[in-house]
């Protein structure tokens, strides 16, 4: 992947979740800023997304920790634990609202 395609993606993956969060009715706020999505739940418990474009990587930033996440064959896994990016999303979203919160992976 390029880098001009990595922001491309990670931009669409924002847009993507902002979306997703709107739609789904949980008690989250999106921001996003430059390469940084800020998600915020009504307790104030932060949640940051955001791209690393010189090592093409994902980050989450969250309560329980910080993960980072790289494209291997076509699916973002923690380098830490192979997770899938949306499966650690949803759990620490869901922990921050104290809902479950589900959003689906992007394809």
């Amino acid at each position: 992947m390029t880098e001009s395609e990595f922001l491309q993606y990670s931009d669409d993956l924002f847009g993507y979740i902002e979306e997703k969060i709107d739609e789904g009715g949980w008690d989250l706020d999106c921001e996003a800023g430059g390469n940084v999505l800020t998600i915020e739940a009504e307790s104030g418990e932060q949640i940051i997304v955001n791209r690393h474009a010189a090592t093409q990587e994902l980050w989450i930033a969250a309560k329980s920790g910080g993960y980072h996440f790289a494209c291997k064959s076509g699916q973002w896994l923690s380098a830490r634990d192979g997770s899938e990016f949306f499966a650690v999303l949803n759990q620490v979203l869901s922990a921050a609202c104290d809902d479950d919160v589900s959003i689906p992976v992007l394809s």
